[in-house]
């Protein structure tokens, strides 16, 4: 389909669904964790260009979902399950600072590439970091620029380990940030954060 160039100054809604649906397929297949990566790969995929309305992030979400609970419904389980476990004993490390889950992993459509992703909170990044060392971790300095509004962004510190073969993210928000999450790139709403009972919670069999 590389030979065929779409160019419309509004796309069809069916036109929409299927880059929504291409999206979803390389997020899931290859791992892509970004958006707007995902949507400008669709777009080359499928021949189209100067597309008016390309979908939203919650449309390819919406698609991912479908798409591994149709495909991989027991390898989603296996693998969430096997992340979510991981979760919690970070978050045990990390007890002090509060932490919470976030991302992929909480909202049940990580794929082979995903990071566990968990917010911690703390006016000393350091203080954080020596807890996660003192478990024989070998950190990696990282930074990441969440949206808190329209026109309000902030960048956070954070760091990136393996634990138990699986990659971890613990973003340091500061003692102010507990009660106000960062905007979602998915939905634009307040991320949705958990609790380690929470996620323990997740993890238990059903009664």
């Amino acid at each position: 389909m590389s030979g065929r160039r779409r160019s419309q100054p509004w796309l069809s809604e069916e036109l929409r669904h299927e880059l929504a649906e291409e999206a979803a397929r390389l997020m899931v297949e290859h791992g892509i964790e970004d958006f707007s990566l995902a949507k400008r790969k669709a777009a080359e995929r499928l021949g189209v260009r100067d597309g008016g309305s390309l979908p939203s992030n919650a449309q390819i979400h919406e698609c991912v979902v479908a798409r591994q609970r149709m495909f991989e419904p027991a390898e989603l389980d296996r693998r969430l399950a096997e992340l979510r476990s991981v979760a919690t004993r970070a978050m045990h490390m990390l007890e002090m600072f509060r932490p919470k889950l976030v991302g992929s992993v909480l909202d049940g459509t990580a794929t082979v590439n995903s990071a566990i992703e968990l917010h911690a909170f703390s006016d000393s990044p350091e203080a954080v970091a020596a807890a996660l060392e003192q478990h024989g971790l070998r950190l990696h300095y990282s930074q990441r620029r969440y949206r808190f509004g329209r026109d309000a962004t902030e960048q956070i510190p954070g760091f990136e380990c393996i634990l138990d073969g699986a990659e971890l993210e613990v973003m340091v928000f500061p003692e102010r940030g507990s009660g106000h999450a960062p905007l979602s790139p998915v939905d634009g709403k307040p991320m949705r954060r958990a609790s380690r009972a929470a996620v323990e919670a997740m993890l238990a069999p059903p009664s």
